[in-house]
């Protein structure tokens, strides 16, 4: 069985309006600032959206990555993003996207700082990320710079390849399993921390 190459009519077919699906693993790198705990990052992302006409698109994209490094990150990293696109050519597109991310930790193995929740009575909020939590769940903003080439296959999948910068900042709250006599609110530390970092990627996409 022979495949043929696409025509100009399956390229000229992906710059119409429509729907879009991609699929793909992407490998990088999430780097604490400030103190907050770094790791790799490794996973598959979903993007989903509509191409506007021959130079926009919208989409939604997911991520969902283990992020590890012994002494560091050691759970995983979730996000969810608005990506407005350009398509500076045919086969070449750039992506600001808008949205959250967040973390979770089981256990790190970190030294866990002062105050220990054992000893608080109230809910504490640490004032830096120097000496972080031995585990974080949280969530907060983020924002990416996301660079797309993708090679036609057809008139129905393409192969890309994408390269991608973010930031986030995360609200940890770490969990100390204590509450408050008089409020029976739960006891938690928090701790913010951001986070810069960067991830390439390979996958399919659909019309």
């Amino acid at each position: 069985m022979k495949f043929s190459l696409p025509t100009e009519e399956d390229r000229v077919a992906w710059t119409k309006p429509g729907f879009r699906l991609a699929l793909g693993f992407v490998y990088g790198r999430m780097q604490g600032l400030r103190g907050a705990p770094s790791g790799r990052l490794l996973g598959p992302e979903l993007h989903a959206g509509l191409r506007l006409d021959k130079d926009w698109s919208i989409y939604v994209s997911f991520q969902y990555a283990s992020a590890s490094q012994s002494g560091g990150l050691s759970g995983l990293r979730f996000a969810g993003t608005v990506d407005p696109t350009w398509h500076v050519t045919p086969a070449f597109a750039l992506a600001v996207g808008f949205g959250f991310a967040g973390i979770v930790e089981g256990r790190t193995g970190r030294k866990d700082p002062d105050p220990l929740g054992s000893t608080l009575s109230t809910s504490y909020t640490f004032g830096s990320s120097e000496h972080p939590v031995p585990s974080c769940s949280g969530v907060g903003a983020a924002g990416l710079l996301r660079a797309t080439y993708a090679w036609v296959m057809g008139p129905r999948a393409t192969f890309n390849l994408e390269g991608e910068v973010f930031g986030q900042y995360t609200a940890c709250v770490d969990r100390t399993g204590i509450v408050e006599p008089d409020t029976a609110q739960p006891i938690v530390r928090e701790q913010y921390w951001p986070h810069v970092g960067f991830w390439l990627g390979g996958g399919f996409a659909w019309r």
